[in-house]
């Protein structure tokens, strides 16, 4: 058993990862503390896509109306060839919302602003994140996890979470391997500029002698007046301080590639090194790893930061719970879905550093991360007689419904149980943590109070043809899909 204390997770890392478990944890009522080792936010773009799932996700912590006022669809490439001329390339085609998708394109939103706005989102529900504060060391037993903080403080909370990034102090304090490859050969140059000299209506880019290859790409950053500098490290720079790229580079750089260009100021810097791995355990007794301390991938294709987020929302209900078995289920789900994005990322990024044709694409559905899925896993209640697409483990699709929509339905942390079709059926009670919605077809018979489905986009996003019910757990997946007579049968 554990002893008593204020808080019941610490949470260190004040990343988009660490935030969005902070604003679960508070709206479930959870006790916690998030502290941040920098004393400030952190201010560089670096992650800058939402992807579709993530956006999601958002909308389910009551935020993605802010991060789509302030943030864009990707812009066009604008490709300015050797020979003088230029063409225009999609990274992706913009796709139409669909009545189950109904946000199916990447967002663009520099990290600083995706941290400011999540962090907006946690002051508002209460919370506060400890800037300048530090996990510095730990030590677990029955009673707890020890936590010694570098303001000296000790305290003593149930579970611990390492959100504390690539080079995460909890991870190497576990013992926990991090394996994978570090391509100290290849380096990215990456600023936050402002210029003159460009419009802001493409992302600008300057290929190599191989017309697929880049020298140079200049990115507007919504919101903002600055603009993503990318380009290759060229040889001698990586010996560079931080403040010689800024202040002695940068502008040589842009007058021998695009000599129309002023740059009229320099903010964040950095220099990346391709660097992709990952844990073999999300879980040490009580203390768990999330997004970058888990996981970290190269850039192309942006599933880095999304991974994070995704992880701290199948995170966040299962501390909640406070159920070992459950908590299990995190390493179980999480740590497949984070290969096969990694993967996928690292393959990404060989097509850049071997200049193929398609390197500039990202076209690949699966980037989008809604076909990610847990089928198979310790969660997934699966009778065998699923009759539609849908299986337990999937993503619950949106669909308008009567007045409302699907996902108005599952926002918030409960469970869900939709009922299709089948108005008689046997039911466990309705209670806080447990929401029941009754949708029917225009003409079928209907349980009092039922969402008529006018149009059926319900049912084609279900693909229900005969009555189904359909639990989903307060992250949005399924848990279950069976017919009423299973469910009088399991209850």
């Amino acid at each position: 058993m554990f002893t008593e204390s204020e808080f019941t997770v610490m949470v260190a890392g004040a990343g988009p990862t660490g935030l969005a478990l902070a604003i679960d944890l508070k709206r479930r009522g959870v006790p916690f503390r998030i502290v941040e080792k920098s004393p400030n936010p952190y201010y560089g773009s670096r992650g800058k896509g939402i992807q579709p799932r993530t956006q999601e996700i958002l909308e389910d912590l009551e935020v993605l109306d802010r991060f789509r006022a302030l943030g864009t669809d990707y812009p066009e490439l604008l490709i300015r060839r050797p020979d003088g001329g230029t063409m225009t390339l999609r990274m992706d085609e913009l796709h139409e919302p669909t009545p189950s998708v109904p946000y199916p394109n990447v967002l663009m939103m520099p990290q600083w602003r995706t941290g400011e706005l999540l962090a907006e989102r946690l002051a508002e529900l209460g919370g506060q994140v400890e800037l300048g504060v530090a996990v510095t060391g730990f030590t677990q037993d029955e009673k707890g996890v020890h936590v010694t903080l570098s303001t000296g403080e000790r305290v003593t909370t149930r579970y611990l979470v390492a959100a504390d990034g690539g080079r995460s102090t909890i991870r190497r304090e576990l013992g926990v391997g991090f394996v994978g490859e570090t391509y100290d050969t290849e380096r990215m140059l990456i600023a936050d500029v402002r210029l003159t000299g460009l419009d802001r209506d493409h992302w600008h880019v300057w290929p190599g002698a191989e017309s697929h290859s880049m020298r140079l790409g200049l990115c507007p950053l919504p919101g903002t007046d600055d603009f993503q500098l990318t380009a290759p490290v060229a040889e001698g720079v990586s010996a560079m301080s931080q403040d010689d790229i800024a202040l002695a580079s940068l502008q040589k750089l842009v007058d021998d590639v695009a000599p129309g260009v002023t740059l009229t100021d320099v903010g964040w810097t950095s220099l990346f090194r391709a660097n992709i791995r990952m844990v073999d355990r999300y879980r040490v007794g009580n203390v768990f790893l999330a997004g970058d301390a888990a996981h970290v991938h190269s850039p192309a294709g942006g599933q880095g930061l999304n991974t994070g987020i995704q992880d701290a929302f199948n995170l966040g209900w299962k501390l909640a719970s406070g159920d070992d078995t459950l908590l299990d289920t995190y390493e179980a789900e999480r740590l497949p879905v984070a290969a096969g994005v990694l993967g996928i990322s690292t393959r990404l990024h060989h097509r850049h550093r071997d200049n193929t044709e398609d390197a500039l694409r990202r076209d690949d559905p699966v980037l989008r991360q809604l076909s990610l899925n847990y089928r198979g896993g310790p969660l997934t209640d699966a009778p065998g007689t699923e009759s539609g697409e849908l299986r337990a483990g999937d993503r619950a699709p949106d669909a308008p419904c009567g007045p409302t929509r699907v996902f108005d339905l599952l926002r918030g942390p409960h469970w869900t149980l939709l009922v299709f079709d089948a108005p008689d059926t046997d039911l466990p009670p309705e209670t806080p943590d447990l929401h029941i919605h009754h949708i029917a077809h225009p003409d079928a018979p209907s349980a009092p109070a039922a969402l008529i489905d006018t149009d059926g986009h319900a049912h084609a996003a279900y693909d229900v043809t005969t009555p189904t019910l359909f639990l989903i757990r307060p992250d949005n997946y399924l848990r279950t899909v069976t017919t009423p007579s299973e469910s009088a049968a399991a209850q």
